[in-house]
């Protein structure tokens, strides 16, 4: 069992204490709770420095027992602290907030005492010796840090890295249904919040200091949760509060979000300040942005020139050309040329991104149709991309050479019968043509060029129909046989 203090004015569950560690736990005089850590050790003497402190909240005013767990998160974060309220669920979350270990209800039995001491003790030794050992030791950082980080940075203000970053962020979120959070690195006029309609109520400066900094379960009650899903870390309040986050802060705020969410967006603030520099360190993905003028790409230029010269450029890196116009009077190529490297992504100049940054709500969010819209998606597809598994990925080439899909176009199996000769035969074959041609009946060929009935057909169907009219009126005999001297063919 650990070595336990205690702080309580009942004394009954003083002696169920004892009873459930043995008689092992140290009771503090009577009296009200010490307040601070150092108050605390000077009530126990030259004793042992405990690992477990158990604080009665009845034993203080309301919210005093809070107040000092909080005190020896900051000052003492190897021993674990153990609230004793019949508060339940109200203060569950305060609690957590405080650094608190655990909390116990004044009426619980014997064994479950027992248990979440036990517990409260073993965390405190892992703290002990995580904290003997390092985060630098051999394997640490592999174990811990699981999701890309990927930083979208820019030497000057005003080219759109927030609407980037807020856009990439809630693609990467919708697209994979992961966990995702963005995070506003910029410490002095971070705008993340006013980007997503947020109203937060914990900003950068809660995450990098106090129980936060030691429990990722902890931590993920000071995010801010976006309606796509999105968790989102906001900026400070006033400029003033950036002097309290450090560049160490910064670095250890990363490696705890990339253990727990797969993507991690950082939008920083412009130039390379030392918060910049540490999300840079950490990130394993790069996104670089620039407007489409010539201050901004020459600072683009040296930009690089300094981050390849100090090595933190990543394989995985993204050059972004912001507010494309034909008519401003620079192209693509001309960017290119004083870069040095070439330009992934051309986002157009549009007149939605001022509408949905004045709304709130990102282009990828509304899904507006919208150039800039599309090319937003490609830019969140060119992440997700590199994302697939390298076996998924690896099926691609094998497929596309392969010989059975592009024969079938050229197959002589399926020219042939366009161009056989047993269909072109029937077409002409020779018994069809011999009706036409025969020799029994030449007559009727040499009966075409007798135009006598085509052209007399006007006046065949006149003779015709005249004697057939006129037939009846013939009474004479005469006139029977002049009828019948008449020609054949005038009939």
């Amino acid at each position: 069992m650990s070595d336990i203090v205690l702080a309580t004015a009942s004394a009954d569950f003083e002696e169920r204490v004892r009873r459930a560690t043995g008689g092992m736990a140290r009771c503090l005089p009577p009296g009200p709770l010490p307040v601070d850590p150092a108050h605390l050790f000077l009530q126990l003497g030259d004793g042992p420095r405990p690992e477990v402190v158990v604080l009665d909240d009845a034993a203080g005013a309301p919210g005093q027992a809070l107040a000092l767990a909080d005190l020896f998160q900051r000052q003492c974060p190897d021993i674990a602290v153990v609230v004793v309220s019949d508060a339940g669920d109200a203060i569950a979350l305060p609690a957590m907030r405080a650094g608190v270990r655990d909390v116990l209800d004044p009426a619980a039995e014997e064994p479950h005492i027992r248990w979440v001491l036990e517990r409260a003790g073993q965390l405190a030794r892992h703290t002990q010796a995580f904290a003997a050992a390092g985060p630098s030791a051999p394997g640490a950082e592999e174990g811990r840090r699981g999701g890309r980080v990927i930083g979208v940075v820019s030497p000057k203000g005003g080219v759109g890295k927030t609407t980037v970053a807020t856009n990439l962020a809630i693609g990467l979120a919708q697209k994979t249904s992961l966990p995702t959070v963005l995070v506003d690195l910029d410490v002095q006029f971070g705008d993340v919040a006013s980007a997503l309609n947020l109203d937060p109520e914990h900003s950068l400066i809660e995450t990098v200091h106090g129980p936060a900094t030691r429990d990722t379960m902890v931590l993920k009650t000071f995010l801010t949760q976006h309606a796509s899903g999105l968790y989102v870390i906001c900026g400070p309040p006033t400029p003033a509060a950036a002097d309290n986050v450090t560049g160490q802060d910064v670095s250890r705020l990363l490696e705890m979000l990339a253990s727990e969410f797969a993507w991690v967006v950082v939008d920083t603030a412009p130039g390379l300040s030392e918060h910049t520099l540490a999300a840079l360190d950490r990130s394993t993905d790069l996104v670089l942005m620039t407007g489409m003028d010539v201050p901004g790409v020459r600072g683009l230029r040296k930009e690089l020139d300094i981050l390849g010269e100090l090595g933190m450029i990543p394989d995985r890196h993204q050059v972004v050309l912001n507010f494309a116009d034909r008519h401003s009077g620079l192209s693509t190529a001309d960017v290119e040329a004083t870069i040095g490297t070439g330009v992934d992504l051309v986002l157009p100049r549009s007149k939605a991104v001022p509408t949905s940054v004045n709304q709130g709500i990102p282009l990828l969010q509304s899904g507006v149709r919208d150039p800039m819209t599309k090319q937003l998606r490609r830019l969140v597809e060119q992440f997700t991309a590199s994302a697939a598994p390298t076996a998924d990925r690896g099926r691609v080439p094998i497929k596309a050479p392969a010989a059975p899909r592009p024969e079938p176009v050229l197959a002589v199996p399926r020219s042939e019968p366009v161009l056989a000769v047993p269909r072109s035969e029937p077409v002409l074959v020779t018994p069809r043509p011999e009706p036409v041609l025969a020799a029994p009946r030449p007559e009727a060929a040499l009966a075409v060029p007798r135009p006598e009935p085509v052209l007399a057909a006007p006046r065949s169907e006149a003779a015709l129909s005249t004697p057939k009219r006129r037939a009846p009126r013939i009474t004479s005999e005469s006139g029977r046989h002049r009828a019948r001297a008449r020609p054949r063919w005038a009939r």
